[in-house]
């Protein structure tokens, strides 16, 4: 019996079913040892009933993996694509690629991109050198536009010395501040978030560190955190702020030495002329402020010390700016305006804006009272505590009034 070679040295016979993207299915059997190319030609011949007329035909079509998504390459054999007995497969044609744009259209793109350029400097300058020159002063415009809070400073400076002379008229002055003084060391005590101290003491941290970290941390818990790791060492660690030791330097003020005392005695019951009285009250007014002495962000002092800056210089930088880093990183790079200095400058005294804070009844009455000028001397060190006085049931109508009179002679 006669057999052919190539049925001897054939492969393993596989069916495999074909699809195309119209809905035809069927299947075509080949051995392993056959390329894709061939499967495709077969397909095609079967799929267009008969030879094919185009060879560009079989180039046009291409054989996907139904399971994998698999491109099939021509040249590989079935046994190479790894293509097994009833493996699906689909016979699509290719994209066509992009017809290349003609001449013609190329040129009217290039006028339409030339047509839509913005114009250079010279252009510019070309276009308006017949229009009529305008000098816009910038700083009047700017002035008018003011903002509060830059604004809101200059207005407390001037406040806080109306009220110093107001409250000195009033023979109990020295008995009021005592009081104002006491209920300021109950509201620093308020300020602190019991919920992040609760934090920091279940940490093991102590109570006392833990208060005074959060302190200088503005009640953050991590950056407290953070420094109470930092500062588990310093033999200064456990020293309390400024204005909280246990001697009470402020409240020592009213009633720790024999001397002030006598000073509030005279104050209230003798004849002592009005300038040495101010000049009393001046004294325990600059010790209350100590309480208030602005306390940077130890972050961000440390982060533009890193930068090469003096650290006096971050300081008045990040007091100018409320202790925000990017603000005062800017002003130290900058000109530097406003300077220190102009923190304590106040506002026109003979201004319309000040005449009618200073003649708003709510504003009068506020300034007699010695928690008034308290929450003045607070917000000045301290910008971020005016949202607490502002909802203070008796210094918040003062800052509202303030704050509706400034809007509406801005607006004007």
């Amino acid at each position: 019996m006669f057999v052919q070679e190539e049925k001897i040295f054939a492969g393993k016979v596989l069916k495999i079913h074909i699809c195309t993207m119209d809905g035809t299915e069927w299947l075509e059997e080949v051995t392993e040892d056959t390329t894709v190319e061939k499967l495709k030609e077969k397909c095609l011949k079967h799929y267009v009933h008969g030879s094919l007329e185009d060879p560009k035909t079989l180039t046009h079509h291409k054989l996907i993996h139904a399971a994998t998504e698999r491109v099939l390459t021509d040249t590989k054999t079935v046994a190479d694509e790894n293509l097994k007995d009833k493996d699906v497969l689909l016979l699509i044609k290719k994209r066509p690629p992009p017809t290349p744009p003609k001449m013609a259209e190329v040129s009217a793109d290039e006028k339409k991109k030339q047509d839509n350029k913005a114009p250079d400097k010279d252009a510019i300058l070309k276009a308006t050198a017949s229009l009529s020159t305008r000098h816009t002063d910038r700083t009047v415009t700017q002035h008018n536009i003011r903002d509060f809070q830059t604004e809101l400073r200059k207005i407390l400076v001037s406040l806080i010395e109306v009220a110093q002379k107001l409250l000195a008229l009033n023979p109990d002055a020295v008995e009021l501040f005592k009081k104002a003084n006491a209920m300021l060391d109950e509201d620093e005590e308020d300020r602190v978030d019991e919920t992040a101290l609760q934090q920091l003491t279940e940490m093991g941290f102590p109570e006392s560190r833990a208060i005074k970290a959060l302190r200088l941390n503005h009640m953050s818990v991590t950056q407290a955190m953070e420094w109470l790791i930092e500062h588990v060492d310093d033999p200064s660690v456990d020293m309390p702020l400024p204005g909280q030791d246990s001697s009470g330097a402020a409240g020592a003020t009213a009633a720790a030495t024999p001397g002030t005392s006598a000073s509030a005695s005279a104050l209230a019951s003798s004849s002592t002329d009005e300038s040495s009285r101010q000049d009393e009250l001046t004294e325990i007014f600059k010790r209350i402020r100590r309480k208030r002495e602005f306390r940077p962000d130890s972050r961000a002092v440390i982060a533009l010390m890193e930068m090469g800056f003096d650290e006096k210089e971050v300081i008045d930088a990040l007091r100018v700016n409320n202790n925000q880093q990017d603000a005062a990183c800017e002003w130290l790079l900058g000109d530097r305006k406003p300077s220190p200095e102009d923190l304590d400058k106040g506002i026109d005294t003979n201004s319309p804006l000040f005449q009618a804070i200073l003649e708003n009844p709510v504003v009068q009455l506020g300034l007699t009272n010695p928690k008034t000028l308290l929450a003045f001397e607070d917000m000045l060190e301290n910008p971020l505590n005016s949202t607490q006085w502002m909802n203070d049931p008796e210094t918040g109508p003062v800052m509202l009034q303030i704050s509706r009179i400034f809007q509406t002679l801005n607006r004007t």
